[in-house]
């Protein structure tokens, strides 16, 4: 399907890929790829993340974000390069531009179970005292997340061709991140920079972003068309597109197409928004040279080897938040 016939992601059902149902999986795949190479994003339904754990978590991050700046800036961990805890207004900025986000945010990263020597790369978690929830919620939906994302990696690796399991082992403790964001009031949009934006547009890093539902329209996709298309998705789906580490490994097989978040109408801009993205990244030692079945004489291969670590640094550094 050439991509300028999408209006709107295409919606799929997570229950035909695990169903048991080979023609149901067969045709999830099969679908779940066309969308990945035209579009790069699809809406899910029948995932794993429960409806009240998630309710649960927005009412939380809204009383966090509620509190006063000074409190939040206790959580701004100095040396941490914004890995863990709070990160403030103003940031981070989009690869290739100065001007900050209108956001602030919270990173709630990998909780390592057992003996995974991966656990010295990771910094401790940082929580909130003044919200007790903060750490069970976000873990619980952390892990619903993760395992949603499991299966739809096993998809990806059947429409590529590679074993099912292909990247089990290489997400398992890797490096994700749970990031709630809040896109806070603007009172007067005159005392902004003309060009900032809630998000700027760009593509994710990771391998895949599964998005929760935001709470307020804003989030769009640039079509290959070069036409902008809003994303919208029902309650009960998830947002999943390809990030940039999947379509480096893909060699573009697999299409990480920029998006952004515009501002709402000038009237307005004193409403806030909030968006809670889970950025699926595999451990660092994993190798994003493009994958053998991707490379033929009419797709010579794009990218020099790197590893996810070491990508995972370099965009950091391009996005501000590491020095």
């Amino acid at each position: 399907m050439e991509e300028a016939l999408y209006d709107q992601i295409p919606s799929l059902d997570l229950a035909d890929f695990t169903s048991g149902d080979p023609a149901r999986k067969k045709k999830f795949v099969s679908d779940l790829g066309a969308a990945y190479h035209t579009i790069g994003f699809v809406a899910v339904r029948n995932h794993f993340l429960d409806e009240e754990i998630s309710r649960k978590l927005y009412d939380v991050i809204k009383r966090f974000f509620a509190l006063p700046d000074d409190i939040k800036k206790k959580y701004e961990i100095p040396g941490l390069s914004g890995q863990r805890g709070y990160i403030g207004k103003g940031k981070e900025h989009a690869k290739g531009r100065n001007t900050g986000d209108l956001k602030e945010f919270y990173h709630v990263g990998q909780e390592v179970i057992g003996h995974d020597p991966i656990k010295a790369e990771y910094p401790d978690n940082v929580w909130p005292e003044e919200i007790k929830e903060f750490k069970e919620v976000s873990l619980e939906v952390y892990r619903q997340l993760e395992r949603t994302g499991v299966e739809m990696l096993r998809a990806i690796a059947l429409y590529l061709g590679l074993p099912e399991n292909y990247f089990d082992a290489k997400v398992k403790h890797g490096n994700s991140i749970l990031r709630p964001i809040h896109y806070y009031p603007i009172e007067n949009p005159d005392a902004v920079p003309a060009d900032a934006v809630r998000a700027a547009e760009h593509g994710d890093i990771n391998l895949i972003t599964l998005l929760m539902g935001a709470s307020a329209d804003g989030l769009q996709v640039l079509r290959r068309d070069g036409k902008w298309i809003p994303i919208t998705a029902l309650p009960e789906q998830l947002v999943v597109n390809v990030g940039d580490m999947l379509e480096r490994l893909t060699n573009k097989k697999l299409k990480s197409t920029i998006h952004r978040v515009v501002n709402p109408p000038r009237h307005l801009m004193n409403t806030p928004r909030y968006s809670i993205p889970f950025f699926m990244h595999p451990r660092s030692e994993m190798s994003l040279a493009a994958l053998p079945g991707c490379v033929d004489a009419t797709h010579p291969k794009l990218w020099e080897d790197i590893t996810a670590g070491d990508f995972l640094n370099q965009r950091l550094r391009e996005i501000g938040l590491k020095k």
